[in-house]
């Protein structure tokens, strides 16, 4: 049980496509415990049986709207996070899987931070994507696997899983926060805005 209550899911989903100009990823993480909490605190933002959230065919002012009142419920302290694609060499697979491990990398730091763990290593965590033909892809997975073996806080990860994004709340919050890096590209919003407002840093 203590190792349970001591799980940390990550949800990353896309925008864009990956090795394209303007490809960013979102990420949400969590203790596993207060997942649930998480989702109930949207989940109640939105119209009794409301469909799977998709920001692309969301209007600006309604996303923007559900990420600043969702920010201020009693949500648990998580990290949302907006991280533009740095790697960019390779296949497409080979593109997504770098950037997808670059990006946990990053959340493991920012988490740490958040929840003030110091001097202890941070493990146990559960990644979570949004099943697509890249990280369905035998090289993406290959990548990955070697990464949770080998590459620094990556190692963290012990347990990866691809499901359809209409099964969870949170890899749609993962969605939406992905998005929001359109605003900056549109030149309608920036990071400090997005961190003040939604509480999204953006790397």
């Amino acid at each position: 049980m203590a190792a349970q209550n001591k799980r940390i899911l990550c949800f990353i989903d896309e925008c864009g496509t990956a090795g394209q100009n303007g490809f960013a990823l979102g990420c949400v993480m969590a203790w596993a415990r207060e997942c649930g909490k998480a989702d109930k605190s949207l989940s109640d933002l939105l119209e009794p049986n409301a469909n799977e959230l998709h920001a692309v065919n969301l209007k600006k002012e309604y996303l923007q709207s559900l990420l600043g009142r969702y920010a201020q419920t009693d949500r648990p302290e998580m990290v949302l996070m907006n991280r533009l694609g740095t790697v960019i060499d390779g296949t497409a697979p080979a593109i997504y899987a770098g950037n997808v491990i670059e990006t946990v990398k990053v959340a493991i730091g920012q988490f740490r931070k958040l929840h003030n763990i110091n001097n202890r290593g941070l493990g146990n965590v559960e990644l979570i994507l949004d099943q697509n033909h890249h990280n369905t892809d035998p090289e993406c997975q290959r990548l990955l696997q070697e990464a949770c073996d080998n590459d620094g806080r990556f190692q963290a990860v012990n347990q990866i899983s691809q499901i359809d994004s209409a099964a969870s709340r949170l890899l749609q919050l993962a969605d939406l926060v992905a998005y929001s890096r359109t605003w900056i590209h549109k030149g309608e919003d920036n990071a400090k805005g997005l961190h003040e407002n939604f509480g999204i840093r953006v790397i």
